[in-house]
């Protein structure tokens, strides 16, 4: 674990991205990065790799259509056929152009669902669960660069202060290992 952190604040996210690109570029390690709404390309400058959530949506989506068809097949044609306006109640293929809104719904339903209970439990907020930015401004108008370092940090200080910084805070993390 880190003796100290660095905490470099910023005030508009170009500035931010400029930072991270020069900071990247010196070869420092950058831990966190706090933002109060997304910033473009903030992802490609940290170097991180790309998410795989997409592919779990696609499954998701698949399990929500697999639910639908089974379910109308069971409800409309096993459990309780009904003749409604005349179609035919013996057969899911005759009548799936009827039920394709609800296998839509459905396979949105699932997607959505499980997207965002799969994007709590991977970032781990859980219910009542305590803040971890360290700045609270950073929820409104303010970015912030964390970086953990050993040492007294003085070429980590002066790379950062060649950036357009707004405030730079230095943190004994020493207290945490007790």
């Amino acid at each position: 674990m880190a003796d100290k952190i660095l905490h470099a604040v910023y005030d508009d996210d170009d500035k931010l991205m400029h930072a991270v690109k020069d900071l990247r570029a010196a070869n420092f390690s950058i831990d966190e990065v706090y933002t109060p709404f997304p910033v473009h390309g903030l992802d490609k400058a940290l170097g991180l790799k790309p998410t795989r959530l997409a592919i779990l949506s696609f499954i998701y989506g698949c399990i929500g259509f697999s639910f639908a068809i089974f379910m109308m097949n069971y409800i409309m044609i096993v459990d309780w056929p009904q003749n409604i306006g005349g179609k035919p109640s013996f057969s899911f293929i005759e009548n799936m152009p009827s039920f394709v809104p609800i296998m839509f719904e459905l396979t949105v339903f699932f997607a959505a669902h499980l997207m965002v209970i799969t994007f709590y439990l991977r970032s781990k907020l859980w219910p009542f669960k305590e803040a971890e930015n360290p700045l609270p401004s950073t929820t409104d108008d303010k970015f912030l660069i964390e970086i953990k370092f050993h040492g007294d940090g003085k070429s980590l200080k002066a790379a950062v202060k060649k950036t357009d910084v707004f405030d730079i805070n230095i943190i004994d993390n020493t207290d945490s290992k007790k």
